[in-house]
């Protein structure tokens, strides 16, 4: 495949009771249930930006909020490849799919730090707290294997 990854960082956001924040896709509405409809905040990495930066600021791009700190950086980068349907489509038709640095961050704000209405093109339009069990079930196939790694790899903050 001649197309590259790109880099991408991604937010495991825990509460103080374990549980985890993750938000709807504002082109999915109606997927409540649906496995895709619901994932983690997680967004692509400028030229040189170091990950830990990135994953802060786009936490505060796709939640609006900065009130977190990072408990935990995943020790490898993980990837996923788009399905071939996907290809030359999505990501902007530039990527074969992602290479993810993902981090654990403790939320230190209250619920109503979480704003989805400050972006005016946001990615998501709802939110809650799930608990990281859940988070594979929640996920698109070509994603669910790193959602099952990050559910047993961070399973130690949700308890």
């Amino acid at each position: 495949m001649s197309l590259p990854y790109r880099p991408n960082v991604g937010a495991v956001l825990f509460n103080p009771q374990g549980l985890i924040l993750v938000a709807r896709r504002a082109d999915m509405p109606n997927a409540e249930g649906a496995a895709g409809g619901w994932q983690l905040p997680q967004g692509g990495m400028d030229e040189g930006e170091d990950p830990a930066v990135a994953v802060l600021r786009e936490l505060e791009e796709e939640v609006g909020t900065a009130h977190a700190e990072i408990l935990a950086e995943h020790p490898e980068w993980l990837t996923y490849d788009l399905p071939p349907e996907l290809l030359g489509k999505a990501l902007g038709g530039k990527w074969r799919g992602q290479k993810q640095k993902w981090f654990a961050l403790r939320f230190l704000g209250v619920d109503a730090d979480i704003r989805l209405d400050l972006d005016p093109h946001p990615e998501f339009d709802a939110w809650r707290w799930a608990p990281l069990a859940e988070l594979p079930s929640m996920a698109v196939p070509f994603k669910r294997a790193i959602y099952e790694r990050l559910a047993v790899d961070f399973a130690r903050f949700a308890a």
